[in-house]
């Protein structure tokens, strides 16, 4: 081994690498903002150990007793307008305790321990309401999580593998040869959508039916409407990946802009964890996210039986961002690696 030529390379890797400043002060900032996510997400002193759903179809006067028991500690209260879906996330064992105040009466879940467990804890502050039940058997977590996983695993399949496909045929000028056919920018762009969508579609289907031999996921709803949510929810983010690569020339800087994306989405989409409860301004943010409406409505299929037309609020948010995304990405494109 000749050092002379090993400390020679290894020195230019490093000056390029710190010449490029995108990439730079992409892994100098990067992990910071991870850390203030995590910080924003997670903070708070106390974690709730019982979630209960409160009723509210009709202003009341709250009285004080109802007042003081809202103030348990690490006890989460969940407002809902939906008597019915409040009573489906209890009998799926999400809620412990369902209350409606208004008309004096609460359910509860005779199968599920928290459930019992809070109970004797709301009658302790609480008498004069009639008692109801609501029985159902827990889902899995896996069966709850199920959702999350195959949406994250074909977001990166997406985002990254037409990002840096894009970005190597840009550089190696493939993009420039194409220039001189006919071909146009929407055309090639409309051409790689289809063609990831198409692996991403197989290779979910597969792991799907892979591991439903062995797991035997809990399934309520249509396999067809589930198809339908996956596509489109693939297309939103493939289309979002040809955004981000539209005119980046760099696999530095696309790596960067690939992840800036990403990780947000998997943080605030609800993958691993349901952000009901959460502050309203995370939700509200959390709405612009293509995952979060792949991840909520093929959950409603799965767990909560739920018809395409149940979902077409999701529905509707990843056409808009689909038909955005795929006429900003074309009208932005570069076929060049000079901007």
């Amino acid at each position: 081994m000749n050092l002379t030529r090993f400390f020679a390379v290894f020195k230019a890797r490093n000056i390029e690498f710190f010449r490029d400043k995108s990439s730079l002060a992409w892994n100098l900032f990067f992990p910071v903002l991870l850390l203030v996510g995590f910080s924003i997400i997670f903070s708070g002193d106390t974690k709730p150990e019982y979630k209960i759903g409160l009723y509210n179809n009709q202003k009341v006067i709250v009285s004080e007793h109802q007042m003081e028991f809202e103030q348990l500690r690490f006890v989460e209260f969940i407002h809902y307008d939906n008597l019915e879906q409040a009573k489906q996330k209890l009998a799926r064992h999400s809620l412990d305790l369902l209350i409606d105040f208004n008309h004096r009466q609460y359910w509860v879940n005779d199968e599920s321990p928290k459930s019992y467990l809070i109970e004797k804890i709301f009658l302790s502050q609480q008498t004069g309401l009639e008692r109801l039940q609501n029985n159902g058997k827990a889902i899995r977590y896996v069966d709850w999580v199920l959702p999350g996983i195959l949406a994250m695993n074909m977001m990166f399949s997406s985002l990254f593998g037409v990002g840096y496909a894009i970005v190597r045929y840009r550089k190696n000028s493939v993009l420039k040869r194409l220039k001189a056919t006919p071909l146009s920018a929407f055309e090639f762009v409309s051409a790689q959508l289809m063609s990831r969508l198409f692996i991403v579609m197989f290779m979910s289907t597969v792991v799907y039916t892979g591991c439903n031999l062995f797991f035997d996921f809990y399934m309520l709803g249509s396999y067809f409407d589930l198809f339908i949510i996956g596509c489109l929810g693939a297309i939103c983010l493939i289309s979002l990946g040809l955004l981000v690569a539209s005119r980046s020339k760099s696999e530095e800087l696309i790596g960067g802009l690939l992840n800036l994306s990403a990780w947000p989405m998997m943080l605030l989409s609800g993958v691993w964890f349901s952000l009901e409860g959460s502050p309203e301004a995370l939700q509200y943010f959390s709405n612009f996210m293509p995952l979060t409406h792949l991840v909520s409505g093929a959950r409603a299929i799965i767990t909560e039986g739920a018809s395409l037309s149940d979902i077409s609020f999701h529905l509707t948010a990843l056409a808009i961002m689909s038909s955005i995304f795929l006429g900003l990405g074309s009208y932005l494109f570069s076929w060049n690696t000079k901007r």
